[in-house]
C-alpha cells in the first residue's frame, strides 16, 4: 500500500465516547499509517479524551456547530497539513473500515476526485425506513435533473483528493446538512465523481435529523440549496 502517510481519515463526532475507540482501532488496522482525525462537535461526554487516548488527532468545537461545520473543520485542517487524500466516515461504527481501501483506490489511480461509498450501487441487505427511502429517491432525482448520476446522495462515507478539499473549504459549504446540493456544486465545478459499493450497518442510535421539525426543515433547506447550486454559473 503506497502513500498511507498522505491519507487522513476524518471522523466528525458528537457524543460518541462509547463507540469511537473501536472505530478508530478498526481504521488504524485497515489503513496503517493514516492520520486519524476526530472533530469533536461540542460533545458533553468524554469523546475527545478517549479519541485522543486511542491515538487520534482531536479538534474540538466549543459547542455544537453542526455536521457540516465539523466536516469543514477537518477538511481545512487536512488541507493545511498537506494531506493528499481524505476519507470521511461516521464515528458510530455504521461504516465498515474494511471498505476504506476500496474508496481510496480510485483516487490513487487518478480515476476521479471524489468517491462516494454507496449502499445501493450493488445489491445489499441494507434497509432504510420509508421516510429516508423517499428522501433518497427525491435527491437521486434532483441529481439526475442536474446531470449527476448518484445512487446514494446522502452517503457520508466519502473519499476525496486535495482538489475537493480546497473546494469544500469555501464559504458555500453548509454548516448543517451537506448532501445533494454539495454534490451538484462539485460536479458543476468539474469534480470527477465515482461511486463504489460499500457495506453499512444500521446506526446504533436514532438519528437526530430524521425526527420532529428537522424533517420539513431538512427537505426545504435541501431543495433551496439544490436550486441555488443549479442556478450558479459553472466556474472554469
Amino acid at each position: 500500500m503506497a502513500h498511507t502517510d498522505a491519507v487522513t481519515v476524518l471522523l466528525p463526532a458528537f457524543e460518541e465516547a462509547e463507540r469511537i475507540v473501536e472505530v478508530l482501532r478498526a481504521v488504524a488496522q485497515a489503513v496503517p499509517g493514516a492520520q486519524l482525525v476526530v472533530v469533536d462537535d461540542g460533545s458533553r461526554d468524554a469523546t475527545a479524551e478517549v479519541a485522543r487516548r486511542a491515538g487520534a488527532r482531536v479538534l474540538r468545537h466549543p459547542f455544537n456547530l453542526g455536521y457540516g461545520a465539523a466536516l469543514q473543520t477537518g477538511y481545512k485542517d487536512a488541507l493545511a497539513r498537506g494531506a493528499m487524500w481524505l476519507v470521511q466516515m461516521d464515528a458510530d461504527g455504521q461504516h465498515d473500515a474494511a471498505d476504506l481501501e476500496a474508496l481510496l483506490r480510485p483516487l490513487r489511480e487518478d480515476r476521479c476526485d471524489l468517491v462516494i461509498g454507496s449502499r445501493f450501487v450493488a445489491p445489499s441487505d441494507y434497509e432504510m425506513g420509508a421516510l429516508r427511502r423517499t428522501g433518497r429517491r427525491l435527491f437521486e432525482l434532483l441529481g439526475r435533473l442536474s446531470g449527476l448520476e448518484v445512487s446514494d446522495p446522502t452517503s457520508g462515507f466519502q473519499a476525496m483528493n486535495r482538489r475537493v478539499l480546497a473546494l469544500y473549504g469555501e464559504d458555500f459549504f453548509p454548516a448543517d446538512y451537506p448532501d445533494i446540493d454539495v454534490l451538484v456544486m462539485a460536479r458543476r465545478r468539474g469534480i470527477r465523481i465515482l461511486e463504489v459499493p460499500v457495506s453499512m450497518r444500521a446506526s446504533p442510535r436514532r438519528s437526530t435529523l430524521h425526527g420532529g421539525l428537522r424533517v420539513p426543515y431538512y427537505a426545504y433547506k435541501m431543495l433551496l440549496s439544490w436550486w441555488a447550486a443549479v442556478g450558479r454559473r459553472r466556474r472554469p
